[in-house]
């Protein structure tokens, strides 16, 4: 019945018709690896505007996308200002993969693990801000601290990290994330409801060995 509703033909044809889909693309991805994606549905364009707020704009270096998925996110940044010639992706899924390099040719799309981050970015590029949507509560705990550790290294003292999760109760990977967190947001107009948390990986500059505060005067 559904074959003929959209004038395909054949029943072969929806399950093509479907697979180019975002929806039903995303529904294939989550049955075949369910502990890689993480999700029940695609990132909400209210989850992705929110998520690409985070990122302040600025001129210089690269913004790294994780877990690009059906695109809702990189759209988002690329609406938010972001050029898309400082815009990277690292998606794992073969077809997610292809249909980002499709929906965004300028953007550069790259097929990998993000526990291979710091060998997926240029050499030498700097690193403004990394935007999230790994599963990391689902992903296991080595994988997890290995990923946080690239983010400290990768960022430079103004980068930031936005990472989203459903564990609206504190995940437990925070515990392996060296950051000070700026914000904190639920968007409840996801499915489920998202908590973004922004992450700033400034640190406080020490005074060198051979400065010393001179002593305050006597009163």
């Amino acid at each position: 019945m559904m074959h003929r509703v959209l004038g395909l033909g054949r029943v072969g044809r929806v399950s093509d018709y479907l697979k180019n889909m975002a929806p039903g693309l995303f529904l294939q991805e989550l049955c075949s690896r369910p502990g890689i994606i993480g999700a029940i549905c695609p990132s909400s364009r209210y989850l992705a505007r929110h998520m690409a707020r985070q990122v302040p704009h600025n001129d210089k270096g690269l913004v790294i996308e994780l877990g690009g998925g059906t695109g809702a996110i990189t759209q988002a940044l690329l609406n938010h200002g972001i050029p898309p010639e400082r815009l990277m992706v690292v998606e794992f899924s073969s077809p997610f993969v292809q249909r980002l390099r499709k929906r965004f040719p300028h953007v550069n799309v790259v097929q990998g693990n993000a526990a291979d981050l710091s060998r997926l970015v240029p050499q030498g590029s700097r690193i403004h801000a990394i935007v999230s949507s790994l599963p990391l509560c689902s992903l296991p705990e080595p994988m997890t601290q290995s990923i946080l550790q690239q983010w400290q290294q990768l960022l430079h003292e103004d980068g930031v990290a936005v990472q989203f999760t459903y564990n609206l109760r504190g995940p437990k990977w925070r515990r392996h994330l060296q950051a000070q967190q700026t914000s904190s947001k639920i968007v409840w107009a996801n499915l489920p409801p998202a908590n973004i948390t922004t992450f700033s990986f400034r640190t406080a500059k020490l005074p060198a060995p051979h400065e010393h505060l001179s002593p305050e005067p006597p009163r």
